[in-house]
């Protein structure tokens, strides 16, 4: 495994390119105060995410409110040889926004409305900066929304450049699956256009797919149409515990076999319960717990949820809750998503290390118990969330960053559970991209020869490598 456990290793490719003033005067000469800032408060904000990487901060932040912004910036900094750094709501978890070469910030939320709605199509087209609860709100009228979630507020750009996936997958697909076409600023500052509305085409490359998960590395995005789907009839939730995370998993595999169309089945261990329960004030019962919600007509939701709870019920799965209102659900999925706060308040000043691996279905239980056997062996704490329908799951553990020690036992646990998970057929990173933090993994996955190929296409599209560089692979 390529991947380091030592934790000063974990920012191999932190070398600063300079950063001319010129280049900083004529951003500022072009976009003024409203747009351009190089307060410190400002540029310590764009310089980290959610992670628990750090870097130095970039030298200024620009704020984009239109794809000809985008487009000069890239051509000054082409001008000036200094690194972009998209920035949309700041929510990545492996070190995307972190300016590890130096450079500049440069921030789409700006960019956040719906340019075209075309509800016969079922596709919308949007700015980068939009997230996806103010796309949702924006087309509550239409009778359509947009499913993928992954849990955090993101932007659609953010979404679109980490192949994001979340809650909704098992049954919506991921943001792959999604977006049908992109306006792109390219390394140089031209504007392209890549896809169509169409649901299909066979013309030439597939720009857009290699686009998508890109992590800023190949173009800006400045315009993504998305598809849509109809409103379900009805909606029914439900949680239930279960007697130890391999009953609750092996229901969840079944449930797949047997072609039922949940549409989010999550996985939250006894740790999250515990968490979550304290954090919002809620009377969980303290095992380990699945989440789910199952979409269609009236009779096809009963029937889906009728044949789900038979097969917890023969894995002993109990205190079945149901929630049809939309209040009641938004109670529980709340709880989910604020999963990771609730973590990490539960030891305050600590940092997540989170995981994302993602295995195929039927390697789910070898998968996730030996990691749990792992993790409560280390003596670390830790949370664990999965959107299990899918096979993609999540560590996070939660170490003290004063302790050197902590951070080397986390990301040994990382490095093994990776490790396993390759083994198993599957992947490092199930939704959250490679960033900064799993490039010795890609490695790993993919082989040498493939991440060649990723360098060759990069090398081409960015030759002097000014987006977001130093992520994904070195070059």
């Amino acid at each position: 495994m390529n991947a380091p456990t030592d934790a000063n290793h974990l920012l191999p490719n932190v070398q600063l390119r300079p950063v001319p003033q010129a280049f900083l005067d004529a951003l500022e000469a072009r976009f003024g105060a409203a747009q351009y800032s190089s307060s410190q408060a400002v540029r310590e904000q764009h310089g980290r995410d959610e992670g628990s990487l750090q870097a130095p901060p970039p030298s200024a932040v620009v704020f984009a409110e239109s794809t000809q912004d985008v487009s000069d910036v890239v051509k000054l900094a082409s001008e000036y040889n200094v690194p972009i750094i998209p920035y949309g709501a700041g929510s990545s978890l492996e070190g995307h926004l972190l300016a590890i070469q130096g450079g500049i910030s440069l921030d789409v939320s700006r960019m956040n409305q719906v340019l075209s709605i075309n509800a016969d199509d079922l596709t919308v087209t949007v700015q980068p900066g939009i997230t996806r609860k103010q796309l949702n709100e924006a087309i509550k009228d239409t009778g359509l929304f947009f499913p993928i979630d992954p849990g955090a507020d993101a932007s659609i750009g953010g979404m679109t450049a980490t192949r994001a996936s979340g809650t909704n997958a098992v049954r919506y697909g991921t943001m792959r699956e999604n977006v049908l076409a992109l306006e792109v600023v390219t390394a140089n500052g031209d504007v392209i256009r890549t896809g169509t509305r169409a649901k299909k085409s066979a013309a030439g490359y597939d720009l857009t797919r290699l686009l998508i998960g890109s992590e800023g590395t190949l173009g800006i995005f400045t315009e993504i149409s998305v598809r849509l789907y109809p409103l379900p009839e009805a909606v029914s939730a439900a949680i239930c515990s279960f007697p130890s995370i391999d009953a609750a998993v092996q229901t969840v595999i079944q449930t797949i076999q047997l072609g039922v169309p949940i549409a989010r089945v999550e996985l939250i261990d006894v740790n999250s319960v515990r968490m979550v329960n304290a954090h919002s004030k809620l009377s969980l019962r303290e095992e380990p717990m699945l989440l789910m919600e199952f979409h269609g007509s009236p009779s096809g939701v009963k029937e889906q949820a009728e044949t789900v709870q038979m097969l917890a019920t023969e894995h002993g799965g109990k205190a079945f809750e149901w929630a049809t209102t939309p209040e009641e659900r938004t109670r529980l999925w709340t709880a989910r998503h604020n999963a990771y706060f609730a973590a990490v308040q539960s030891r305050p000043g600590c940092r997540a290390i989170s995981t994302d691996t993602c295995v195929p279905i039927s390697r789910l239980a070898d998968a996730l118990l030996d990691s749990v056997k792992e993790a409560d062996e280390s003596g670390i704490p830790y949370f664990l969330v999965g959107h299990v329908g899918d096979g993609n799951f999540h560590f996070g553990y939660l170490i003290d960053p004063n302790i050197p020690q902590e951070r080397v036992t986390a990301e040994a646990l990382n490095h093994r559970l990776v490790e396993r998970t390759l083994q198993l057929g599957g992947t490092c990173t199930g939704e959250h991209g490679i960033g900064v933090h799993k490039m010795g993994f890609l490695v790993d996955e993919a082989g040498a020869g493939s991440v060649d190929m990723m360098r060759a296409i990069k090398q081409a599209l960015d030759p002097k490598n000014i987006l977001n560089p130093g992520k994904i692979f070195t070059l």
